[in-house]
């Protein structure tokens, strides 16, 4: 078993212990070691996370005219026009109407 060593995280200035478990554990995984400690890393984890957790980002969506009705919606992506857009009504009545699959043709 390794020993512990005291560290000064590069966030608040204190010192903080590496255990010889936590050195094991970030050897394992082929973590390099910790500059923070554990509050510092806890508080960046949760900054760049947006707040804690994994947060899906918000999708800003595009306003596009639906190929098939000609109503306004959004879609959550940017159409590259070579291809027409649906709205999910239109969309959804496609697919039903293909047999589930999408409602494109095979490219053989």
């Amino acid at each position: 078993m390794t020993e512990d060593i005291q560290m000064t995280c590069s966030d608040c200035g204190q010192e903080f212990t590496f255990s010889g478990e936590d050195q094991a554990f970030f050897q394992e995984r082929g973590y390099s070691a910790p500059k923070r400690c554990k509050t510092c890393r806890q508080a960046k984890k949760n900054e760049q996370a947006g707040g804690g957790g994994y947060h899906r980002r918000e999708s800003q969506g595009t306003t596009v005219t639906c190929s098939a009705c000609g109503k306004q919606t959004t879609v959550p992506f940017e159409p590259r026009g070579d291809r027409p857009v649906y709205c999910q009504d239109c969309y959804g009545a496609r697919k039903r109407d293909s047999g589930g699959r999408g409602g494109y043709r095979s490219r053989r």
